[in-house]
């Protein structure tokens, strides 16, 4: 983290200990939190849900890793009287959104209101992005007691983003905004740390199952990952370094979660590429992030290009049969189940000590379209992608990622579908 975005987490640090002490204090003081996050069928959106507002309200959120704050629908059936607006250029406003602007043009549960700040909210999924009001409300997350649900635990004063109605189309059935997971000041993950004086670091484990009752979980705070049958999966982290691009698509410093990818190899052949697209230039052209917006990995042109030709060169000397044509939107795909042995794997070498390896199998690489046949997963990226190679929920199903923040680091396990378990194989229910 830069130092001025240190400073700027010490200031909220202290705005949100002591407008959340309320909560902590009413009933006690978690060693994590977790929401469940479950695969929506018909757009592979993850979604979790939360309560929110006085008297709570069940709300679904897509779940945006890259995203700088939580922003929800206000502009209809918005009632809580627990919200409030921060007043403009106030403490809480800067905090919220650096470039956030005043007047009477921001719109929240009430109509436009003078004297509060304007947000942002962006919907990732399309790309609209509208003007909005800073507000607060109440929110609450389920604890986590052992490899248990605890008691709900509430947080007062959650900053996040009242949008409108033009920057919900385009969202999974049911979602009402985003909860942004990205390494701003009111970002979950930083908010929930500053209240709880959590370490700052969560872990996502997203689920590869469509099933509503197969939930995978996202936890903050310090406490083991485990999985049925008795699985601590945090013990089987790999680190690699984290980082962020130097300029965002507004202007700042991204929030977005950035690796180091040296080499991509086919089973045991490396790939020829250009590697100078594997580094990030000045104005953040280039590199290498992980998003759960992008449902399969995306790939610049000729990365895509050198990576199925090797790919399929690969599969044909193992005598997998290819299909064509292929199946949209995918451009290489075989007469092969995706759980297949024969299906040759992807290994990405990292940044790191000892170079570690990222090995995607094919239940991470292989898209089932259906009885007989699987496509692989990966897709070129269009005109507009500035970042080389955008690591898709497809290959991180089923894996789990533990973002620390603090020391820069991402952990990441190989696929618990080789440890003959998944993400949703856990004894956490949630209550909401």
């Amino acid at each position: 983290m830069e130092f001025s975005d240190t400073i700027v987490f010490f200031i909220i640090s202290v705005s949100l200990l002591l407008l959340g002490s309320a909560a902590a204090q009413s009933s006690f003081r978690p060693s994590a939190l977790a929401l469940s996050v479950s695969k929506d069928a018909s757009t592979n959106q993850y979604l979790t849900h939360l309560r929110q507002r006085t008297p709570f309200v069940p709300i679904t959120l897509a779940v945006d890793l890259g995203s700088r704050h939580m922003w929800v629908n206000c502009e209809s059936n918005y009632i809580s009287s627990s919200y409030r607006a921060p007043y403009c250029n106030s403490a809480r406003c800067r905090i919220a959104d650096r470039h956030s602007g005043c007047g009477g043009g921001c719109s929240g549960p009430q109509g436009p209101i003078n004297n509060t700040c304007c947000g942002y909210p962006q919907n990732a999924f399309t790309r609209v992005i509208t003007i909005g009001e800073v507000v607060e409300d109440v929110i609450s997350l389920a604890s986590i007691e052992g490899s248990h649900a605890g008691p709900p635990v509430s947080v007062q004063n959650f900053l996040f983003i009242c949008g409108s109605s033009p920057v919900q189309p385009g969202l999974a059935a049911g979602a009402t905004g985003i909860i942004g997971l990205g390494r701003s000041p009111i970002g979950l993950p930083l908010q929930l740390a500053a209240v709880f004086s959590f370490p700052r670091t969560f872990a996502v484990c997203l689920p590869s199952s469509t099933s509503q009752q197969q939930p995978g979980l996202i936890v903050f705070g310090n406490t083991p990952f485990n999985v049925i049958p008795g699985l601590t999966v945090s013990n089987l982290l790999t680190y690699t370094p984290l980082f962020t691009a130097p300029v965002s698509s507004v202007g700042e410093q991204s929030v977005e979660y950035f690796i180091g990818v040296r080499s991509i190899s086919i089973g045991t052949h490396p790939i020829r590429i250009n590697n100078t697209l594997l580094a990030m230039d000045r104005s953040g052209n280039g590199g290498t992030k992980i998003s759960t917006v992008d449902p399969f990995t995306v790939l610049h042109p000729s990365i895509y290009r050198a990576l199925t030709s090797a790919f399929i060169s690969e599969a044909q000397s193992r005598n997998i049969s290819r299909v064509v044509p292929s199946i949209a939107p995918f451009n290489v795909c075989f007469r092969i189940s995706k759980g297949s042995r024969l299906i040759p794997h992807i290994n990405l070498e990292l940044n790191g000590a000892n170079r570690p390896i990222w090995t995607i199998t094919g239940t991470n690489s292989m898209v089932q379209v259906n009885e007989n046949i699987s496509c692989l997963g990966f897709v070129e990226a269009p005109y507009w992608e500035v970042t080389s190679i955008v690591i898709g929920g497809l290959q991180i199903e089923d894996t789990l990622l533990e973002f620390d923040i603090a020391r820069s680091r991402l952990g990441f396990s190989y696929s618990l579908v080789g440890h003959g378990t998944t993400c949703s194989n856990h004894n956490f229910t949630s209550p909401y």
